[in-house]
């Protein structure tokens, strides 16, 4: 199955919903960062989060940043996400290894621990709208709940998980958020909470075979789902040489110079994807000339 995510709304408006499945993007993440089972978890947790709040944005050139700084051994991730479903990130400490929680699962929590949550929309605008909430477990999706409540007065739910293989190759990942919208009726808010409480996980329902449609209809059972769209998903840097020389070209003159009189060809690693671009001495005088 592609990765993809739908949106709809439920109860005759009252909600709105989505949900994603992101196992390709996940595992391109994994891969490219070389990450330990724990943080494929929780980064992966955080790029679907991110799909899912990128496409609640309006404007093709939107941005969404979710950051993580946690006190635990993972320090933190950070993802971006525009309202098309492209979507990357990184762990600041990719290999951490931790004994499973008292569940019998990965640690997400434990390897993030402490810290705090920042949600940054780039509209476009002279300032981007920047929001922060205290972590609540580092698990991730208890903390968007919380970021929801608190930040953008929103009440919401949000589930995610990430399910590994032995191989440590990611076997499952996606997730869901429903919003409460300001005219909801009790009844509606009372059958919602009935029925997450019955729900299995993420992961459970996507091993059962369930796609984002029926993990909603599972969870908003018997509250009549209306789809607005369907988006494909997908791990997407877009870095290339050239944006990597203007950032070069933007530390100026004299770092530049240093760089040169090195007399060594450097290397630039992209923090999202890991790629490199390399400079060599030619490369660099070049660029000293277009610095300012």
């Amino acid at each position: 199955m592609r990765d993809y995510m739908v949106r709809g709304t439920a109860a005759n408006t009252q909600l709105r919903v989505f949900a994603a499945t992101t196992r390709e993007t996940v595992e391109m993440a994994r891969s490219a960062h070389n990450t330990s089972p724990v943080m494929t978890a929780a980064l992966g947790r955080l790029l679907t989060a991110g799909a899912m709040m990128g496409s609640m944005m309006k404007g093709e050139e939107d941005i969404l940043t979710l950051q993580i700084r946690g006190e635990g051994p993972g320090k933190g991730l950070t993802v971006t996400a525009d309202s098309h479903g492209n979507v990357k990130g990184y762990a600041l400490v990719p290999q951490v290894i931790l004994p499973a929680n008292e569940k019998g699962k990965l640690d997400v929590g434990g390897a993030l621990m402490g810290g705090v949550l920042s949600v940054i929309k780039d509209l476009g605008m002279k300032e981007p709208y920047a929001g922060q909430t205290a972590l609540q477990t580092g698990e991730i999706a208890e903390d968007l709940t919380y970021y929801f409540a608190v930040s953008e007065q929103t009440p919401s739910s949000v589930g995610l998980g990430v399910l590994m293989e032995k191989n440590n190759t990611v076997r499952q990942a996606g997730g869901f958020i429903i919003q409460l919208m300001p005219f909801a009726e009790d009844a509606v808010i009372e059958k919602l909470e009935q029925n997450l409480q019955r729900i299995k996980s993420v992961t459970t329902m996507l091993e059962e075979g369930l796609t984002p449609e029926g993990i909603l209809e599972t969870v908003l059972e018997g509250m009549d789902v209306e789809w607005t769209d369907t988006l494909p998903v997908q791990f997407h840097c877009n870095c290339s040489k050239e944006r990597v020389e203007k950032a070069l070209v933007s530390i100026g003159k004299k770092e530049l110079t240093d760089m040169i009189a090195e007399g060594k060809p450097v290397e630039v690693k992209c923090h999202f994807c890991n790629r490199s671009y390399e400079f060599g001495v030619a490369d660099l005088k070049s660029l000293l000339e277009r610095a300012e």
